[in-house]
């Protein structure tokens, strides 16, 4: 552990200059916990976001505004992976974290200074989505740059053991903003949703103060500074990454890994959060409770797996953690649902919704932009229904839209002609109206604490994550001995963040919109499980396995 170069030989004489592994990792690890932090705070507070930053739309539509937002984060990264990527294989490791931890920092303090809606109207929101942009792009070169940094300081025959510490410091910042987010709402109480959401953010001033001295004492990387010293650097890593035929396929195969293995990750780290608050209805404050224990008793996994694929190698580890996660979703799901909502599992059973429509006038739910109306009596149903979190059957019925739960009905309504405000009123009166017959048949509003089964949501949450570390894990080192040194960065930096941000960020959005439009709380959970698929299929039929590589040798 205490080896002082990225071999297991002195490169040109540079190894007496470098600092001890553990110094590498400890230094790349911090900063990347957190970035971590900063860039999670708005996935973990999505649904207070919205009604703070998008109160002009109903629930259903502020909360998918959210989602997007927080995705838009997610799809900036490669293009930050393009930029940071470039300079860290042009200038170096070192000076690129320096600029990517400012860029994140100071974005995510300002989230915390924004005004809201209510405050400035639709500059609010535009705000914060240009911060969010401003995270995605420093988050793109951060976490592969920081991998790149510990994997050219490590032995081969430990490098997964190494690279878990840094991959775990994206898990410990997960679980610093679970935490903070936890210690606020103890300091804000009730106003937590009105201002005390905000005191994470302006938390990070701390971190950001911290992460910064000590990036500033990190060294430059062996094996960049041997090829700075032989003047092989790249002129141009973007186009010798992808204008090279072989090296373009490894970066395709690079995104497909990535693909099941992120989808994978954020239905176990981040999509409980959405699923039990938004669907299930219960309390903030015990969800986060719950996923912050299960996220810390899932840290030791990290080493773990960084020594089984030492062990076995990238890809048998890759297969067990893509098929056993493909394999739980939808059970950990529908355990889910019955433990921390017993009374919903139980009245879906007794008293099943049926949406009786005409299926022909039922538009697609999904409204990025915001700019469409539902004025249907099959899309104002759909809009109730999913704004309670109910799953229902969808029945084709001509002229006529109802509402069917167990015994009892209700009568769809068309908003066609209605202005806004109208158009609200009715909503609110029609939602109202369906609480009722819903809670008439069993159907809870909200959840109490006393209902949950805590001990076996917390099981669920560790076993799931637990299996999803194995990919998260494992992806690390296959993706540094996949690429040259010369573009490493680059290379390695694109496909992950691609990954990350156009599948993984834009995850909780698709799923809950799936499941809107087919009315089935679960139908959107098999869209990660398609991505998962895929991975499979690449890790079979593409990948070699890397494990021995030299990852100093030009590929």
């Amino acid at each position: 552990m205490n080896h002082p170069v990225g071999i297991d030989t002195p490169i040109d004489g540079a190894a007496a200059s470098t600092p001890p592994m553990g110094r590498a990792i400890w230094a790349a690890s911090i900063g990347t916990a957190f970035e971590w932090y900063e860039f999670a705070l708005y996935g973990s507070l999505a649904s207070v976001l919205a009604t703070q930053f998008f109160s002009a739309v109903d629930s259903t539509t502020a909360f998918v505004f959210a989602l997007l937002t927080f995705a838009i984060g997610f799809m900036t990264r490669p293009l930050g992976a393009l930029m940071f990527g470039r300079i860290g294989d042009m200038i170096g490791r070192k000076r690129t974290f320096l600029v990517t931890i400012c860029l994140m920092g100071i974005s995510t303090v300002a989230v915390g200074c924004l005004p809201t809606y209510a405050s400035v109207g639709i500059s609010a929101p535009i705000a914060l989505i240009l911060l969010r942009i401003c995270q995605g792009l420093a988050a793109g070169g951060e976490y592969t740059g920081a991998l790149t940094y510990v994997a050219e300081y490590s032995p081969a025959r430990n490098r997964g053991f190494n690279m878990s510490w840094t991959t775990a410091a994206t898990t410990a910042g997960l679980l610093m903003s679970f935490l903070v987010i936890y210690l606020a709402r103890q300091v804000s109480g009730d106003g937590f949703d009105t201002w005390g959401w905000r005191l994470p953010f302006l938390g990070s001033a701390i971190l950001l103060a911290i992460s910064l001295a000590l990036r500033l004492k990190m060294e430059e990387s062996p094996a960049f500074q041997r090829l700075r010293r032989q003047k092989a650097l790249s002129s141009s890593p973007i186009r010798d990454a992808f204008l090279n035929r072989k090296n373009f396929g490894r970066i395709a195969t690079a995104f497909a890994l990535c693909a099941g293995m992120t989808s994978m990750y954020y239905m176990a780290a981040l999509y409980p959060t959405y699923f039990m608050t938004q669907t299930l209805k219960v309390d903030g404050g015990t969800v986060n409770t719950l996923v912050l224990l299960a996220t810390a008793a899932s840290l030791p996994f990290f080493p773990i797996s960084g020594w089984l694929c030492d062990r076995i190698g990238r890809k048998p580890s890759l297969c067990i953690g893509y098929i056993a996660t493909a394999l739980l979703v939808l059970p950990i799901f529908h355990g889910l649902e019955r433990y921390a909502n017993p009374a919903l599992a139980a009245a879906r059973v007794d008293a099943p919704v049926v949406l009786q429509t005409d299926l022909a006038h039922c538009s697609l739910m999904f409204n990025p932009l915001g700019n469409r109306r539902f004025t249907s009596p099959c899309d104002t149903a759909k809009q109730a229904l999913a704004g309670l979190g109910v799953s229902y059957q969808l029945v084709d019925s001509r002229n006529t839209t109802v509402i069917r739960v167990g015994d009892a009905s209700l009568n769809g309504y068309d908003a066609a002609g209605l202005d806004d405000t109208a158009r609200k009123q009715r909503a609110e009166q029609f939602s109202a109206a369906l609480v009722n017959v819903l809670t008439a048949n069993g159907y809870p509003v909200a959840t109490g604490s006393h209902d949950i089964n805590k001990p076996m949501i917390f099981a669920l949450l560790v076993i799931f994550l637990a299996c999803s570390v194995l990919t998260v894990m494992c992806i690390g080192p296959a993706l540094v001995e996949m690429f040259p040194t010369r573009i490493r960065y680059t290379s390695m930096s694109v496909p992950y963040n691609l990954a990350t941000g156009w599948v993984g960020g834009l995850l909780p959005t698709v799923v809950f919109a799936i499941s809107s439009q087919t009315g089935n709380i679960f139908s959107g959970l098999w869209y990660p499980i398609g991505w998962c698929v895929l991975s499979v299929v690449v890790l079979l039929v593409c990948f070699e396995e890397t494990r021995d590589v030299d990852i100093h040798a030009e590929i």
